[in-house]
This record gives structure tokens, C-alpha cells and sequence, in this order.
């Protein structure tokens, strides 16, 4: 039976992937976003918009934090109390935020935050650093010595993740965008080849742990790591990791351009 508390991330994420749906219909990643507040509620949303505006930081977490700030109904709330209220809010996003916005989340002080959707690429809430806690400084040597309790969450600025929450449904939102024509890419190419994939593989298989590494959110690529024992992995740092991360994404870049 769901829990009160499923439900209601359930229901909340249903919320952030109509704006993402939204944005898949103007030709925006579809990404979307709500800010939630215990007292006041629904205060703010936000889709990307990094193509309308050809402004690559315009994602939908900044714009929901910009609305809020700036224009949502909070009579007579002054700029530093919408600031408070902003470190009161749950942001429910359909994808993990990436570094930048994780980052930003932190400076504003964001209590929490419910995504759909891991970002292996570029992810910031763990999909490629854990800028939630400690600033990015929690490393895979903390995790081998310690698991997830091997470090302190008590930095000031860290925030509360939840992930996974109506992942697939976030999944195949993505893959509809990549096998559609985008006519403001900095390089469009042709993808009438291209097939939708409905199938969204399972996080975890029974006793492995599955790291994607390279998982193009089109589906047309997917190169993994399995591990039995984070200690039979050499330990790296998250700066190294995310170095690794980046000549993945470049090699696969590359791979597609021969492709297509």
C-alpha cells in the first residue's frame, strides 16, 4: 500500500511533468519543475528554456526560483522574506538538477528536493557529484568507508534528495524530445532514423550495483559499470570521476557525429 508521503510526491511530480510536457511542446527539453512550501503551497514553476532564449543556463529550476523571487502571489513579502520562504520549499523536479542548478539550489538554501529522472551525464544530487552534501566533497573513499552514513550531512547549505519518482515517465519524456527534430541545435541533424524506445531499464538488477555511465537519454547508447563491492573499485576522486564523466560524454559525442 503507497504511503501518505508516496502519494504526495507521486502527486507532485505529476505536476512537474505536466510542465515538462509543456516544454516537449514547445521544442524545450523536457524538463519541468515545481516549488512547493509547507504553509503557502504551489508558489512557482518552471520549464527550460534554453532554446526560446538560446540561454544555456535558462533551466527550469533557475526560472522557478527567479518567479518566485519576483512574482509570485506573496502579498507584501518583501525580497529577503521571499528569500526565507524560498529555504522553506521542496522543489519537485522531473530530472536530477544538474551541477549548476544544484549548486544554485544550495546557495539559496533549498530544504529539499524530489526528482524524477538520475542525470549520469551532469547530474549535481549524485548522478555525477553529491553538491547536496558537503559541497561536491563527498567522495567515493566516503562511500567505500562508510556507505551513505561515512560523512557528515550537517554542512551548512545541504539539502534532503529524493530520486526516482516517476522515473520512467520523466525517461520516455526525454527520449520523445531526442527522436524529434530541433531546429535551434547548435548542429541539427536529420533523426528520421531514429525509434522511440518505451522500454526504461530498472535501476538495479539483483545484487549489483548498475552505474550508467554513458546513458544517452535517447536510448540509442548505453555503456555500464558493474560492481559487486564498492571495494574491489579503485577509489577516485568526485573531480576525477567527473573528468571521466566528461571524455565518456565527448567519445560518445563523437561516436554520434560518424553515425549520423
Amino acid at each position: 500500500m503507497e504511503s501518505p508521503t508516496d502519494a504526495t510526491n507521486t502527486a507532485h511530480m505529476r505536476t512537474a511533468l505536466d510542465q515538462a510536457s509543456h516544454a516537449l511542446s514547445t521544442n524545450e527539453t523536457p524538463v519541468g519543475c515545481i516549488l512547493l512550501h509547507p504553509i503557502h503551497g504551489h508558489l512557482s514553476s518552471g520549464i527550460n528554456a534554453t532554446n526560446r532564449t538560446y540561454n544555456g543556463t535558462m533551466h527550469a529550476e533557475f526560472l522557478a526560483i527567479s518567479y518566485l523571487l519576483t512574482q509570485s502571489p506573496l502579498p507584501n513579502h518583501t525580497l529577503s522574506q521571499r528569500l526565507q520562504v524560498l529555504k522553506e520549499c521542496t522543489l519537485f523536479v522531473t530530472v536530477e538538477p544538474c551541477i549548476m542548478c544544484a549548486s544554485l539550489l544550495r546557495q539559496f538554501g533549498v530544504s529539499k528536493v524530489v526528482f524524477g529522472a538520475g542525470n549520469t551525464k551532469f547530474g549535481g544530487c549524485g548522478g555525477v557529484l553529491d553538491v547536496h552534501v558537503a559541497n561536491g566533497m563527498y567522495t567515493d573513499v566516503d562511500r567505500e568507508e562508510g556507505g551513505e552514513g561515512g560523512v557528515s550531512r550537517g554542512d551548512k547549505g545541504d539539502y534532503e534528495v529524493s530520486g526516482g519518482w516517476l522515473r520512467e515517465d520523466a525517461i520516455l519524456m526525454l527520449r520523445r524530445f531526442y527522436v524529434q527534430e530541433n531546429g535551434r541545435a547548435p548542429e541539427p541533424r536529420t533523426k528520421r532514423e531514429r525509434v522511440l524506445k518505451l522500454v526504461v531499464e530498472p535501476l538495479k538488477k539483483e545484487g549489483v550495483v548498475e552505474k550508467v555511465l554513458g546513458e544517452r537519454a535517447n536510448g540509442v547508447e548505453t555503456q555500464r559499470m558493474k560492481q559487486e563491492k564498492w571495494d574491489t573499485v579503485k577509489p577516485i576522486s568526485a573531480q576525477e570521476w567527473m573528468m571521466r564523466e566528461l571524455k565518456d560524454a565527448m567519445e560518445s559525442r563523437i561516436d554520434e557525429n560518424r553515425r549520423y
